[in-house]
């Protein structure tokens, strides 16, 4: 009897199949022993080439389409989807757009704005900051994000350094508004968000608000010509010096609002942001992002801990945005049933401990945390688009010509670049440090700080390898390792960063110097076990015959700095070190840190459950160390 095989013999396949089959195994197995990364990486690059190809093709049609543009488009597109979310009430992108309608008529109407005049933004994070912003952008105003932490001399610089013709405060900073009111430059023009003002010359908006057309004003006021124009002034501490307005170009904000989409967030995802709106990465990466997606966001007034989870489970978030202090924060919160019982997918920032990465996940789920990192001035970016912990990014042979940077060797004791003999810098080896440094083109443009010409110089590097070539100048220092994935490793000059925020040694010295028994204050950071950054230091020179007045140094730091940026630890030293170009050498005193039993010189520590400062004893420092005592 014959077989079924018999009768339907199977077909013989050719000879060069089964050698075919073994070598794609093998050029996988080599893919994967060699390029671990090589489909991660094509992922990430395809992405950042499509989103570049997009914009050529606007360029070469002639159209300028911005951010403002998109979000009035998904207005008549998606009229009735929730835009944000804010303690419980939903605004659709249909509200938004017509309450920042409204908010345009007002300025219309009562203020002569031109296109290009400048109106600083004095809010906490509200639905009405993004209201106020986008109505002034569609006047074609440059909007300027004021950090509401800072203080008198500071908040004044930061107003005058933008020259703005309009001030807009939010109700709940009407303290800190009487507090520079009667120094600000007659020329500006001051609105609050309230009915009423108890502030003689002072306008009120929310009731004119009210009354105003929704209808949108007429389109030729926003619109731009060239993504390269200033929209937005953000201030940043710099390296050195007071806060700075960083210029911020349609360019910029495009590029920011495209970091969801390249990290994989869609329209249908709910994003939770608890950062202030002053900063860019909320106002860019979070509001331009939920723009870019058309997707939903849910705005929190200040960022609390013991709410966070609750509210991603209440309102179904999917992604989040953090910085490094506020995952320790979560991490430090009690263990509680079912922290895993939520939707969160994404989480999306920087300055996270490979520790408390490790610890996040663990306790939280599987959460994809993506890294990133780019100054809010600078012209260059990393994403961590593989999820390596530790990592702010990746690079590759492809990246760099798209944007190139190099890492450069660095002094850390003269804190500038060092150059060979023939007057070149050169670049550091992989595994070690060096200050990263991005090439300014036509394609990476810097565009500087607002009427700063000075500032804006400094952070040029010329004449880095070759004659004529420029670079901007990051301040931060990173490494490179053999895999090519990037680490942040330190910030040079006179910042360090603090609960999130840049502080400026020279401002937090200038406020100490004021005391008259302080002869000089040397301010740095020190590190401190558990914690992301560096915490305030300043070493203290009294006048001849003076005596520490702690009370009058607690009452002065708390009145006059942010909380951030109040010096933690005191040092009274006889005599100030300094370096052979005579500037305050701060070096061995980071090294030192804070140790009662290795220093001579005595120390103090900022008690807030005191309100004051305290002698620093061995006891206080090993509660600061096991985490007893909290900063």
């Amino acid at each position: 009897m014959r077989g079924w095989d018999d009768l339907y013999p199977l077909p013989v396949p050719p000879s060069w199949v089964p050698g075919a089959a073994v070598g794609i195994l093998s050029l996988h197995f080599i893919q994967k022993l060699l390029f671990p990364y090589f489909w991660a990486d094509l992922r990430y690059l395809l992405k950042v080439f499509t989103y570049g190809l997009r914009m050529e093709m606007f360029r070469l049609q002639g159209r300028v389409v911005t951010v403002l543009d998109k979000f009035v488009r998904l207005a008549e597109k998606q009229p009735h989807k929730p835009f944000l979310i804010y303690e419980g009430t939903v605004h659709s992108y249909r509200d938004v757009d017509r309450r920042s309608n409204r908010i345009a008529q007002v300025f219309l109407q009562h203020e002569a704005l031109k296109k290009g005049d400048t109106v600083a933004l004095l809010m906490g994070n509200e639905p009405d900051f993004i209201h106020v912003w986008f109505g002034l952008a569609k006047l074609g105003c440059v909007v300027a994000f004021l950090n509401f932490n800072v203080r008198f001399t500071s908040l004044l610089h930061c107003v005058c350094s933008c020259e703005p013709k309009i001030l807009v405060v939010g109700a709940d900073l009407l303290g800190t508004l009487e507090e520079i009111l009667p120094k600000l430059q007659k020329d500006v023009s001051v609105w609050i968000m309230a009915k009423d003002s108890g502030f003689p010359g002072v306008h009120t908006l929310l009731d004119k608000i009210e009354a105003a057309s929704e209808e949108p004003v007429p389109v030729n006021r926003c619109s731009a010509n060239n993504l390269k124009s200033a929209v937005l002034y953000i201030f940043t501490s710099g390296t050195t010096g007071l806060p700075k307005a960083a210029v911020i170009s349609h360019l910029q904000i495009l590029k920011g609002a495209a970091g969801l989409w390249a990290f994989g967030a869609t329209s249908e995802d709910i994003i939770y942001i608890t950062l202030p709106l002053y900063h860019s990465a909320a106002s860019l990466l979070g509001i331009g992002g939920c723009i870019e997606l058309g997707a939903t966001c849910v705005l929190k007034k200040k960022f609390s801990a013991s709410q966070f989870w609750s509210d991603c489970r209440r309102y179904n978030v999917t992604v989040i945005q953090y910085i490094g202090e506020l995952c320790r924060y979560l991490c430090n919160q009690p263990v509680k049933e079912g922290e895993k019982n939520h939707k969160v997918r994404l989480a999306v920032g920087n300055g996270v401990r490979n520790d408390v990465w490790r610890e996040f996940l663990d306790r939280f789920g599987a959460v994809k945390i993506c890294e990133f990192y780019g100054a809010t001035e600078g012209n260059i970016c990393f994403m961590n688009h593989t999820g390596k912990i530790g990592s702010v990014g990746r690079t590759n042979f492809f990246y760099k010509l798209f944007f190139p940077f190099d890492l450069i060797k660095y002094d850390f004791q003269k804190d500038e670049p060092i150059r060979n003999k023939h007057g070149w810098c050169e670049k550091v080896k992989k595994g070690e440090a060096g200050l990263l440094i991005s090439k300014v083109n036509a394609k990476n443009p810097f565009f500087g700080y607002a009427g700063n010409k000075r500032h804006t110089e400094k952070k040029l590097l010329c004449e880095v390898f070759k004659k004529g070539d420029l670079y901007f100048n990051t301040g931060d220092l990173m490494v490179q390792d053999h895999d090519n994935f990037l680490y942040f490793w330190d910030r040079t000059g006179d910042t360090f960063r603090w609960k999130g925020e840049n502080v400026a040694t020279t401002e937090v010295s200038d406020v100490i110097v004021m005391l008259d028994f302080i002869q000089e204050a040397n301010v740095y950071g020190v590190s401190v076990p558990d914690h992301e950054g560096k915490a305030g230091m300043a070493s203290l020179i009294l006048k001849h015959n003076a005596s520490l007045d702690l009370e009058q140094m607690y009452k002065q730091v708390v009145t006059y700095l942010p909380s951030y940026a109040c010096p933690l630890f005191l040092r009274v030293q006889e005599k100030m070190e300094m370096t052979g170009t005579f500037k305050q050498q701060k070096f061995r005193l980071v090294d030192e840190g804070f140790n009662p039993s290795s220093i001579t010189d005595p120390l103090y520590f900022l008690d807030n459950s005191k309100k004051a400062y305290v002698s620093l004893t061995k006891e206080l420092h090993e509660m600061i160390l096991s985490g007893k005592m909290k900063l």
